[in-house]
Order: structure tokens, then C-alpha cells, then sequence
């Protein structure tokens, strides 16, 4: 008759092998602890980790706090109002916005070198530009969109 095979699992001694891996941690993992070090310097001398422990130790407060102000109704509009400009932002091309802002920044640089305010001639001869146009239909646009939005 066959006669069974003994097995004795193997134990395994977690403890020892976490404690082999953090001897070897500091000579591994020199450079980046050092960094960590100085990251949690850097933390302690602005306040931010006292900031974290008193947060963690009013966590009941706090979460209470928010929640009463969440059931209100003006919590509630002003989490749908984070969602929807979320999406916005969301549907946003960031190279259109990139070139917008350097648009803008260049029209505040000129706008301040002005000595005084430009004539009416020469504000329609700025509105005439290609330019200008293709910006004011994009306002106009926007303007026939919010006041369509704003029809009951």
C-alpha cells in the first residue's frame, strides 16, 4: 500500500524579514531617505506637520463641521457649482489657454506703457483688425449663450 507523503510547511518568520530589509533599507536607500529627511525638516519649520496633527486630532470635529455645512442648501449649490467648473475646466484646450494668457499679458504690458487713454478713431481702428473681430465674435458668442441661459 502507498504510504503518504509527509509535508511540513514551511514558517515563515515575517518579523525577521522585515527586520533583514530595514538594516538593509539605510544603505540602499541612502540618498532618498536623506531627501525625505529634509523634505520632513523642511515641513516641521513652516508649521505644516503642526498643522497635520492638529487636523488629524480634530478629524471628528472637522468632519462634523463640514458635513452640517454640506446639507445646506448652499452647500449643495456650491458643490455642483465645483463640479460644473470642474468640467469646464476640464473641456478647456490647454494650448488655447497658454496662447490667451500670453495674449493677455502682452495687451496689460501695453495697455500700461499708454500715456493716456486712446481716441475713439483709434479704438475702432484696433476693433477693425481680423484680430479683434475674430475676438469680439467669440465674446458676442458667449454673451448670445449667457443671455440665453438666463431665460427663465
Amino acid at each position: 500500500m502507498a504510504k503518504p507523503i509527509a509535508f511540513k510547511p514551511v514558517t515563515v518568520d515575517f518579523k525577521a524579514d522585515l527586520l533583514r530589509k530595514l538594516e538593509k533599507a539605510p544603505g540602499e536607500h541612502a540618498e532618498a531617505l536623506l531627501l525625505a529627511y529634509d523634505v520632513l525638516e523642511a515641513a516641521h519649520e513652516a508649521g505644516v506637520l503642526d498643522l497635520l496633527h492638529g487636523a488629524i486630532g480634530a478629524k471628528d470635529t472637522i468632519i462634523t463641521t463640514l458635513s452640517k455645512y454640506a446639507a445646506q442648501p448652499e452647500g449643495i449649490a456650491a458643490i455642483r457649482n465645483l463640479l460644473t467648473a470642474a468640467k469646464i475646466l476640464t473641456e478647456l484646450d490647454p494650448d488655447a489657454l497658454g496662447r490667451m494668457m500670453k495674449a493677455m499679458t502682452s495687451a496689460t504690458r501695453e495697455h500700461k506703457k499708454e500715456q493716456k487713454p486712446p481716441s475713439l478713431f483709434q479704438l475702432a481702428k484696433r476693433a477693425t483688425s481680423e484680430d479683434s473681430r475674430r475676438g469680439l465674435s467669440f465674446m458676442t458668442l458667449v454673451l448670445s449663450g449667457l443671455g440665453k441661459s438666463l431665460k427663465s
